[in-house]
């Protein structure tokens, strides 16, 4: 079994005596190979597949198998942990709830933004008022469930209706990844023939990468040793590359696509001067984390959670200000004393939200380990 996402990865890491994983998911009915694998510990029990939550007919014949499905097997668990907001995990929630088990929660973003900032067109703005009462229905469940959320915006939001709130990240950079701190400070920013900067994420709306054509090209009005490599795919790809075509930027852009997570999304990392994040909506990217546990300086937009998961590790910039992005990566190309200040600051935030000691956070707050 394997799924699209990383996020399984870091869930998987929970699997480990006394702890035994039940994972419930939709099963995508056609065949394929997915880049991140489920261990064969871990039992997978299937839910009817429905493309998007935007299939609303697919959706709602879902939802009643998907809860004889997580009744069945309730007897054998000792609790659940629920990922939301979402319409499941409201049904899952009561199914537990009048069974005595246990109920942890899990939010990973703003959930509001997020589906405002997806709709395929304004036909579709009827769902942001829906978005509006699924969240409130969570959060007035989080009330009496220990929930655990990504980053300090959620947890004041969760945190109003008087139940436990952990404030934590999602990692999936293990110890051993961290780059030496004095490997990243002898990185060559005055002889290098190139300054290479470096993005991750998904090519799609929410994330802005249209911006991306804009930093770079005035980054290399300012100094033509700019480059940027884009890793990740999304629907925003073409549109992207014919803004940088347009530009003249073709020569001095990587479009690398896709690139799982492993060893050559590290040998990326670790071959880059800088890291740029220009989303429009965030809970705590992730790739802040590798980013500093790469030992870059990071320069990212001051949204959702990037403030509070970056602190003095990291610069911050205005939302769709290319102008500020590009005032902050000047400046760390000519400032080295920032740049090394960045670098030690960001490998200290990275260990200390390894993957090990994100789930050794959330296993205490649940009381999964003694």
């Amino acid at each position: 079994m394997s799924a699209d996402t990383a996020f399984v990865s870091f869930l998987a890491a929970f699997a480990s005596p006394p702890v035994e994983l039940v994972l419930f998911g939709r099963l995508d009915p056609v065949g394929g190979v997915y880049p991140h694998f489920l261990p064969d510990e871990i039992l997978f029990v299937p839910l009817p597949h429905y493309p998007t939550v935007r299939d609303l007919r697919g959706l709602v014949r879902a939802l009643s198998r998907s809860v004889r499905a997580f009744r069945e097997e309730l007897p054998r668990l000792d609790a659940v942990w629920l990922f939301g907001p979402h319409p499941l995990s409201l049904l899952f929630a009561r199914q537990a709830r009048r069974r005595g088990v246990p109920v942890f929660l899990g939010v990973r973003q703003e959930f509001v933004p997020y589906v405002a900032g997806r709709l395929p067109s304004r036909r579709w703005l009827w769902v942001v008022p829906v978005a509006h009462a699924l969240e409130l229905a969570y959060r007035r469940l989080a009330r009496t469930c220990p929930t655990a959320v990504v980053g300090r915006v959620l947890e004041r939001t969760y945190a109003r209706g008087g139940g436990r709130v952990l404030a934590t990240t999602v990692s999936l950079v293990r110890e051993t990844d961290l780059i030496r701190v004095e490997d990243a400070l002898a990185r060559d920013w005055d002889g290098a023939a190139t300054l290479e900067l470096l993005t991750v994420g998904r090519i799609e709306p929410e994330k802005n990468p249209l911006l991306l054509a804009d930093v770079l090209e005035r980054l290399r009005e300012r100094d033509p040793r700019w480059r940027l490599t884009v890793v990740g795919d999304g629907p925003l790809r073409e549109a992207l590359a014919a803004r940088l075509r347009e530009r003249g930027l073709d020569d001095s852009v990587d479009l690398a696509g896709y690139v799982p997570a492993g060893e050559e999304l590290w040998r990326r990392y670790r071959a880059s001067h800088a890291f740029l994040h220009v989303s429009l909506t965030e809970g705590v990217p992730q790739v802040l984390v590798e980013a500093q546990a790469a030992g870059l300086p990071v320069v990212a937009t001051d949204v959702g959670g990037v403030r509070d998961a970056l602190g003095k590790s990291g610069l911050l910039v205005p939302p769709e200000d290319a102008d500020a992005a590009v005032a902050q990566l000047e400046e760390l190309r000519t400032d080295a004393e920032l740049r090394a200040r960045l670098i030690r600051d960001g490998l200290e935030s990275a260990r200390a939200q390894t993957l090990e000691a994100r789930v050794a956070e959330i296993s205490g707050f649940f009381g999964l380990r003694g």
